[in-house]
């Protein structure tokens, strides 16, 4: 008998995390021990992940809030992207189950306090125990963590679900001491280059 619990509810006016102006309608659904065919098929219609709780935007005028997939098989890495690549060609990638550290929270409460100060981020210090319920939580048979390393320093990290007919990531953060690598952007090719290696066949932004 499949192990599945669910229950669902729409948080309707909420403010918009996006746009000051804008209030947001989100569905959410709690499912305990997400089948990957049933997580796949949310994906393919918007649904993203955190923790247990799987959701997606239902706002009733506004349409910003969209799913990118990237197919990755298809998907050419450009020559910047190949420069990005050689430029970190020094950090260590790891991938691995999710898991929880004192540098992972002070990681996240480093670059919250950053995105806070450059763009207006409401920041509280995480817990161990909500990042544990955020981002290891839920994460069944397909959540891993990528961990990126700079000469035995975590210095980003990307939450990613690895399921066999797609990869959706989750969230990262990093550390903006090393902006001029441009992590952010490195994690989401990262990523990429992982799907294919894995013949996974797509990526959800």
């Amino acid at each position: 008998m499949n192990n599945q619990h669910l229950s669902e509810f729409l948080e309707e006016n909420k403010p918009c995390s996006y746009y000051d102006d804008r209030l947001s309608d989100i569905r959410y659904k709690y499912l305990d021990n997400c089948a990957p065919e049933t997580y796949f098929k949310m994906l393919e219609r918007g649904w993203r992940r955190f923790g247990n709780i799987h959701f997606v935007p239902e706002c009733k005028n506004c349409t910003e809030c969209q799913t990118i997939r990237i197919d990755v098989a298809n998907f050419k890495f450009t020559k910047s992207h190949k420069r990005l690549f050689n430029k970190n060609d020094d950090i260590e990638i790891y991938v691995q189950k999710p898991s929880i550290s004192i540098e992972h929270l002070d990681l996240y409460n480093k670059y919250h306090r950053r995105m806070q100060n450059k763009k207006g981020w409401n920041n509280n210090e995480i817990t161990p125990g909500e990042y544990k319920s955020s981002y290891v939580d839920g994460a069944s048979t397909y959540g891993r963590e990528i961990l990126y390393m700079h000469q035995g320093k975590l210095i980003g990290v990307a939450l990613s679900d690895m399921l066999p007919d797609g990869m959706s990531a989750v969230y990262c953060f990093y550390d903006h001491e090393y902006a001029h690598r441009s992590l952010g952007k490195f994690s989401i090719l990262a990523q990429i280059s992982i799907a294919k290696q894995a013949n996974i066949p797509y990526i959800f932004l």
